[in-house]
């Protein structure tokens, strides 16, 4: 456990239960939600490769056109 880790919980240790609890939600809600995220990021791999393939094929094809940033 880090240092800052230990520290946030000794400071949590002091309050009362309740906001105890309540951060102790949110902190679980929080890597809940990463979780969540490294998942859907993790599965839409192959869907992202696929997009990036297409992407490629119609720049090889001069089916594309260079951006430019002044007519944005």
């Amino acid at each position: 456990m880090t240092k800052l880790l230990e520290q946030a919980i000794e400071r949590v240790k002091t309050l009362p239960e309740t906001d105890q609890d309540a951060i102790a939600a949110l902190i679980l809600e929080e890597l809940e939600d990463e979780t969540c995220w490294e998942q859907t990021f993790y599965q839409s791999q192959n869907a992202l490769a696929q997009l990036a393939e297409a992407a490629l094929a119609e720049d090889r094809a001069g089916k594309t056109q260079e951006l430019d940033p002044e007519t944005l």
